[in-house]
């Protein structure tokens, strides 16, 4: 049983935008904290491309369509207008929160891995997709290629086309060299390799690094982990199930202890 104050005053930095920031902070408040939000990644829509708009028109054509991320849901659907479920293929997702941002849009995942990471997914989704079959497959400009090698190396014809692009806002440096400088955070709570990559930046633009010794540190995921490690840092907080909900309550539990 988790104490119902178990990050009672900690300072506990929420890494999300705006949008994406309320239901992590909300736990985090819900145990105690103090959420600091500083969105480390923000995401903006490319322009329209003529090889986005023939995957829009062709849609029909694909076997499958994979969703990585929420954020990929959203922007897809910023660009795709037709209403008629019935020309759309059959849908893919990693993650709990991207298929429920599709079955709020009123779409169905048909293929969902046991487990929320890459490896897994591609482990899992291969042998229910035949060779010769298309996938469409939107993602973000630093998304990792894993699953499309994966589904080429067994005839898969794959489409992976860049629908946005991800960035750090500029006012989220200044005010997170400005609270690691006043050790004004606690708990550093990471939720990609691209927000372990922002943060770093701005702690080695800043000269931070004696800064951040005092926090607890804690991911999601092991490609979070790898980038980490690969900066030398500790990893005290690694939940087996990549979910924000379970990141929190594994941190509580880390200090209890």
């Amino acid at each position: 049983m988790l104490e119902p104050f178990g990050l009672k005053d900690k300072k506990v930095l929420v890494p999300r935008g705006a949008g994406q920031a309320k239901s992590f902070s909300q736990l985090v408040e819900k145990y105690g904290g103090i959420s600091i939000e500083i969105p480390l990644i923000a995401f903006r829509p490319i322009e329209l491309t003529a090889q986005l708009q023939r995957a829009l028109n062709e849609i029909h054509t694909y076997n499958w369509i994979i969703f990585t991320s929420n954020v990929t849901v959203e922007t897809f659907f910023s660009f795709y207008k037709n209403k008629n479920h019935n020309s759309f293929p059959k849908i893919a997702v990693i993650g709990r929160k991207t298929e429920e941002v599709l079955q709020e849009r009123g779409y169905k995942a048909e293929f969902v891995p046991s487990a929320y990471v890459t490896e897994v997914f591609a482990d899992e989704f291969l042998p229910i997709v035949p060779s010769g079959s298309k996938v469409l497959i939107p993602k973000g400009n630093l998304a990792r290629e894993y699953i499309s090698t994966s589904l080429r190396n067994h005839d898969v014809l794959v489409d992976e086309i860049i629908i946005y692009e991800t960035y750090m806002p500029n006012e989220s440096r200044e005010k997170l060299a400005k609270m690691l400088s006043e050790d004004q955070i606690d708990i550093l709570m990471f939720t990609s390799p691209s927000t372990v990559n922002h943060f770093m930046r701005v702690v080695k633009e800043y000269n931070l690094e004696s800064h951040i010794k005092r926090c607890v540190i804690s991911c999601i995921g092991p490609v979070t982990e790898k980038r980490l490690l690969a900066h030398g840092l500790p990893i005290h907080v690694s939940p087996e199930e990549y979910t924000v909900k379970e990141m929190i309550q594994s941190t509580i539990q880390f200090l209890e202890k």
